[in-house]
């Protein structure tokens, strides 16, 4: 159990934070996403996400696709 001081509002009922269903929306999150995790190496060249695309877009431009 955690050992930190109980910061849990008196405005929030017990009974509607024991009626949570942990990971409720896991699947259609995991199924409307494209994460990615990069190595913290990597992060240091490609800090945003735009960079990463333009990354990628530049590596699928120099490929041969086949028609």
């Amino acid at each position: 159990m955690n050992s930190e001081k109980d910061t849990l509002r008196d405005e929030y009922p017990e009974d509607l934070i024991k009626s949570g269903v942990r990971g409720k929306f896991a699947k259609r999150y995991r199924e409307g996403t494209n994460v990615v995790l990069i190595d913290p190496d990597l992060h240091k060249i490609f800090p945003d996400s735009e960079a990463v695309n333009r990354a990628l877009r530049a590596y699928a431009a120099s490929k041969q696709l086949p028609s």
